[in-house]
């Protein structure tokens, strides 16, 4: 089966993220978008993926709970879980391992956790968008102990991609899949090394317009489930 999917959509967490982008907002726009799979990645925290859950199994959709996260090197990575569960306990690891630098939201933006109906229930105070003190290896490992698939994110573009900060993707991370930007397939990137990798095309999006206007990919899927997903992306083994 084909299964649209935007795998890469931050929600109003991450300080970058708009305000319009809540729970609601966004599994509303992933139904109006005919996406079957999506999910939400943002900053370092999982803070907003139960809410997230929620409405997703109420819309009949699938979510992939994840995380973009930010290494010690600044490359983002991300990370797709198993379960809310997982990406939680991940989130924790994170949140201690970011520097004690607390979020200025006049200038950052808010960083909102919301529940299902879309209310505050609290903020978190640490600047999300910081890089954490692990090391891409660090961060592969913990990733994979949890269950998920770290998966090196844009990585054609010029800044907070591991081939920007380390010049290539080692190949001692055993990596499967990357994810290239929509410029970036638009421009016809092709990954480096003469590696051949499975390659993801995701919004991005930190406002509904972005998420709206990106035209979404298809995986090929024996079946819809979050254990195929990962299965694909070289996960699960």
């Amino acid at each position: 089966m084909l299964a649209p999917y935007d795998l890469h959509i931050h929600s109003c967490l991450s300080p970058c993220g708009e305000e319009e982008m809540t729970p609601n907002n966004i599994v509303g726009m992933a139904q109006i978008l005919g996406l079957s799979v999506f999910a939400v990645a943002d900053h370092n925290t999982a803070r907003n993926l139960p809410a997230v859950q929620k409405l997703a199994e109420e819309a009949g959709l699938l979510f992939i709970p994840a995380m973009e996260i930010t290494t010690a090197e600044e490359a983002h990575i991300l990370s797709l879980f198993p379960s809310v569960e997982a990406a939680l306990a991940m989130g924790e690891e994170l949140y201690a391992a970011l520097p004690p630098i607390r979020n200025k939201p006049e200038v950052f933006g808010f960083q909102r956790i919301l529940d299902e109906n879309d209310r505050e229930t609290g903020q978190l105070e640490k600047l999300l968008i910081n890089a954490v003190s692990f090391p891409i290896d660090t961060v592969f490992e913990k990733v994979r102990e949890y269950g998920g698939v770290p998966i090196p994110a844009h990585i054609d573009k010029s800044a907070y991609s591991v081939i920007s900060s380390l010049g290539v993707i080692p190949p001692e991370l055993d990596v499967k899949t990357v994810e290239i930007s929509p410029g970036g397939v638009d421009r016809g990137f092709i990954p480096p090394d003469g590696e051949e990798y499975f390659v993801i095309t995701d919004s991005d999006a930190h406002d509904l317009e972005t998420m709206s206007g990106h035209e979404a990919r298809a995986l090929e899927l024996p079946e819809l489930s979050a254990e195929e997903i990962l299965k694909s992306f070289g996960g699960l083994e």
